[in-house]
């Protein structure tokens, strides 16, 4: 079992991608703290590995609030005694907008959720694996989106921001064995499209000539093995790095 007794904790773990990292993270004996908002998937969640090697423990809250990362992470370290590996995955899509027809309101939703949320959430784990001594795992979920234009101006500057941090807090901590890495997911089958609502038709008309050129959509569980290598110790020399996961999309 690749991660056998290590404690972490995984947002956005109520569906696709979260749901996914959890499932196979707990089958590998880790103890996870799985964070969402939807209580009743998480029970579910828990109900469905109740006897996978690993323990998963439910915590219903929103990361976009500042208390709701700090509690997540504490409650990792009553329960398991120690935090090792933090994965943000929890985010969500604008609607696609171009810059003249963003608003105040959508920028603010997005970046309190996919940056806001994840900075909290680092910070307090920094600190955590700092009081540690032992170093420490930050898995940061990205997009593509952050290097190429498949979705608004919102999403993907929010996307940009969390590599850019992602960078920044591997290379600030790497003497004290912190490290910090993202995946970047191309379009990948999962509910994330649902928090869009209904796209901003002239963005979606330009993105949907990058989308064109996609391959085939990946499925969750891809983005839960690229996981499972970055939490475990086979990738103990891997450090600020970005693994994207598209299908050979932006290689073209």
């Amino acid at each position: 079992m690749r991660l056998e007794g290590k404690s972490i904790v995984v947002t956005g773990a109520s569906a696709g991608m979260g749901k996914a990292i959890v499932e196979t993270f707990v089958k590998h004996g880790a103890n996870v703290v799985a964070v969402a908002r939807r209580k009743e998937r998480l029970e579910a969640l828990v109900e469905s590995l109740k006897d996978a090697p690993g323990k998963v423990v439910a915590f219903a809250g929103d990361i976009s609030k500042r208390e709701d990362n700090e509690a997540m992470i504490d409650l990792a370290v009553a329960e398991f005694g120690k935090l090792d590996v933090l994965v943000n995955n929890a985010g969500v899509m604008d609607s696609m907008e171009p810059m003249g027809h963003v608003t105040d309101e959508k920028y603010e939703w997005v970046m309190n959720v996919n940056v806001y949320g994840p900075m909290c959430a680092m910070r307090k784990a920094v600190n955590v694996f700092l009081e540690q001594g032992n170093g420490g795992n930050i898995i940061n979920v990205a997009s593509v989106g952050a290097q190429r234009s498949c979705a608004g101006a919102v999403y993907c500057a929010s996307k940009a921001a969390l590599v850019a941090m992602s960078k920044n807090t591997s290379f600030m901590y790497n003497p004290q064995k912190i490290r910090v890495n993202v995946i970047a997911p191309g379009g990948i089958t999962t509910e994330i499209a649902s928090s869009m609502g209904m796209p901003d038709m002239d963005g979606y008309n330009r993105t949907k000539l990058v989308m064109a050129t996609a391959p085939a959509m990946g499925q969750a569980q891809d983005i839960a093995d690229a996981a499972l290598f970055l939490a475990s110790d086979e990738s103990k020399y891997v450090n600020g790095d970005v693994l994207v996961v598209d299908g050979g999309w932006i290689a073209g």
